[in-house]
C-alpha cells in the first residue's frame, strides 16, 4: 500500500482554508474513489486529471486509488483542486518523491492536454497557506503575480504539468516568482467635466469626505451619472489592507482587470437594473460568488435609475449598508463577504422624465407618488444626503460660467477632512463620520444646544426619524470638517438638514 499528501485551499468567502489531499493505492479492480464533500467540479477533476497524466508523457496508476479532502466536513468546490490531486497521485505512484510534495501548497485547474489554466480567488488562498506556515505555493503562470502579493510565501508558477513533474522529480527546479513593478491605475473621469450643479458638487465632496450615501434626483441631463461616475476619484488610494481586501474579493468575482494583480484605487460598479438580488449581493448555485455590493467594498455602488430596481432587491441592501458586511447562506454552507461600500442612488423626478423638469412634467400626482413609492421608506432613511438637482442653465452650459474645480483639488479637500475626522476619532475604531454610532454622538461628539435648535424641530414635527437626527449630525461634522471648524455650528447643521429633508419635501 502507498500513501502520499499534500495540499490545496478552499474558499469560504473571502477566507480559505487549507486542504490536506491524501491519495491512498492498493491492489484490487482498478478506480478511483473520491471522498470529503467534493461538488460535481471537484468530482469531475479525476477525469481531468487522468487525461492531464497521459497527455503529459506520464502514466495513470491502473490501481484501486481511494482520495481524501480532509477536513471532511467542510465542502470542497471548483477546479482549484485539480494541481493537487494530480501531484499526490504521481507521489504515490512513485513517479515523483513523496516528500517533495508533503508541505508543498498547490492551486491551478488542469486542462485536458496537461496545461496549468488560471483560477480565481488565489489571493486569499495563498494568505490562507502563510498563515498556516506553509512556505511554497504552486499557482499557474497567469496567477503567479497575484499570489506573489503576500509575503513571506515563495511563489513557484507554472505553466504545465510536465513543468511541475520536471520540478518536483529535480530535473528542472523554477525559481521563486518575481512580481514585477505594478502597473499605475488609469485616470479616472474629471470632476472639471460637470458643468454648473453646485448643489450636486457640494454634495459628491461632502459624501467622499464623510463616507456618506447619496441620493441624487433631477431631470434627464442634469449630471447625476457624471457626478457618481467621478465620486471614486474623490476618494483616497486604498492603504496596503484595503488593497488586498478589495483585491481579495475581485479575485473571488473574477473580476480582477487583466495585468493589474492588486487594486490599489477604489471600485466603481454599477449594476443595470435588471440585476438579480443575487447578482446585486451575491449568490450562485454552486460556489458562492460577491456581487455588485461586495465588489464595490471601499469604492462606489452606482444604482442609475434606482426607481426601476424591483424593490425588494433595493431593501436587501438595508441591512449589510449598516453592517458592512453580508453573509450568504446555502444549503452546503454560507460565505461572508465585506461590503462597506458607498451607495449613490440616482432617479429621476417622474415617470416621464421631462428634460425640463417639473415644468413640462406630464404625469399625475398618483404617478409620481406611485414612482417614488418604489424605493422604500427605511432604505431612504439610511442615506444621509439626499439632492435635487435642476435642470442645467444654458448660460451655464454655453457660456461657460467660470471653471470648474477638477478632481484633483476637491480631492485633496476631502483628503484634509478625513484625515481631521481620523484624529477625531483615534482611539474609538472608527475613521469615518458616517461610522459612527448615535450613542458615541450623543456622549463624546455632542453638538451645542443652540446649533440643533433647528434639527430638533424637524424631528419634533416628523420631518426627521432618530436615525435621522443623528445622521444630520454625523453630515454635520464633515461639513465642519471641510470647513476647517472645531465644532459644527448652526450653519453646518442647516445645510446637513437640507441634504437630507429636501428629497421628502418635495
Amino acid at each position: 500500500m502507498t500513501l502520499a499528501r499534500t495540499w490545496s485551499v478552499g474558499l469560504a468567502g473571502v477566507h480559505g482554508a487549507l486542504v490536506e489531499v491524501e491519495v491512498d493505492m492498493a491492489a484490487g479492480v482498478p478506480g478511483v474513489v473520491l471522498v470529503g464533500l467534493p461538488d460535481a467540479v471537484v468530482r469531475q477533476s479525476v477525469d481531468r486529471v487522468r487525461a492531464a497524466v497521459v497527455n503529459a508523457g506520464g502514466e495513470f496508476p491502473l490501481r484501486r486509488i481511494t482520495i481524501g479532502l480532509s477536513p471532511a466536513s467542510m465542502p470542497k468546490q471548483g477546479s482549484g483542486f485539480d494541481l493537487a490531486l494530480a501531484a499526490a497521485v504521481l507521489a504515490a505512484a512513485g513517479a515523483v518523491p513523496a516528500q517533495s510534495v508533503e508541505r508543498l501548497v498547490l492551486l491551478g485547474e488542469l486542462g485536458l492536454d496537461g496545461s496549468v489554466r488560471a483560477i480565481r480567488g488565489v489571493l486569499p488562498a495563498v494568505l490562507a497557506a502563510a498563515r498556516a506556515g506553509h512556505p511554497q505555493v504552486v499557482v499557474p503562470t497567469a496567477n503567479a503575480d497575484e499570489a506573489a502579493l503576500v509575503e513571506g510565501v515563495e511563489v513557484l508558477a507554472v505553466g504545465s504539468l510536465a513543468q511541475l513533474v520536471g520540478h518536483l522529480a529535480g530535473r528542472t527546479r523554477l525559481g521563486p516568482h518575481a512580481r514585477g513593478a505594478l502597473p499605475a491605475p488609469p485616470d479616472g473621469p474629471d470632476l472639471a467635466d460637470v458643468v454648473g450643479q453646485t448643489t450636486g458638487r457640494r454634495a459628491v465632496e461632502v459624501a467622499a469626505a464623510g463616507g456618506h450615501h447619496l441620493f441624487l434626483a433631477g431631470p434627464p441631463g442634469a449630471g447625476k451619472t457624471m457626478l457618481a461616475e467621478r465620486l471614486p476619484g474623490l476618494l483616497p488610494s486604498l492603504d496596503e489592507e484595503g488593497a488586498l481586501e478589495v483585491t481579495a474579493v475581485h479575485s473571488i468575482a473574477g473580476s480582477l482587470p487583466a495585468g493589474a494583480p492588486l487594486l490599489t484605487r477604489p471600485p466603481f460598479e454599477a449594476p443595470h437594473h435588471s440585476a438579480t438580488m443575487a447578482a446585486l449581493i451575491g449568490g450562485g448555485s454552486g460556489q458562492i460568488r460577491p456581487g455588485a455590493l461586495c465588489r464595490a467594498h471601499r469604492g462606489v455602488l452606482f444604482m442609475d435609475e434606482a426607481p426601476e430596481f424591483p424593490r425588494a432587491v433595493l431593501d436587501t441592501l438595508r441591512q449589510p449598508l449598516e453592517r458592512g458586511q453580508v453573509t450568504i447562506h446555502r444549503a452546503a454552507g454560507s460565505a461572508t463577504f465585506p461590503c462597506r461600500a458607498l451607495l449613490v442612488l440616482a432617479a429621476n423626478p417622474c415617470p416621464c422624465a421631462s428634460a425640463a423638469g417639473d415644468t413640462a412634467c406630464t404625469c399625475s400626482p398618483v404617478e409620481r407618488r406611485r414612482y417614488r413609492s418604489r424605493l422604500s421608506g427605511p432604505l431612504l432613511d439610511r442615506i444621509d444626503l439626499r439632492v435635487e438637482l435642476p435642470p442645467v442653465t444654458r448660460a451655464a452650459w454655453l457660456d461657460g460660467l467660470g471653471d470648474p474645480e477638477p478632481t484633483e483639488v476637491v480631492a485633496r479637500r476631502v483628503q484634509q477632512a478625513r484625515a481631521v475626522a481620523a484624529e477625531r476619532l483615534a482611539g474609538t475604531g472608527l475613521a469615518l463620520n458616517s461610522q459612527v454610532p448615535g450613542r458615541l454622538l450623543r456622549e463624546r461628539f455632542a453638538l451645542p444646544r443652540a446649533s440643533l435648535a433647528l434639527a430638533e424641530r424637524a424631528l419634533e414635527r416628523g420631518a426627521l426619524s432618530v436615525r435621522g437626527f443623528d445622521r444630520v449630525q454625523r453630515v454635520a461634522w464633515t461639513l465642519a470638517d471641510l470647513a476647517g471648524r472645531t465644532v459644527p455650528g448652526a450653519d453646518e447643521v442647516a445645510e446637513a438638514l437640507g441634504m437630507r429633508v429636501q428629497r421628502a419635501a418635495a
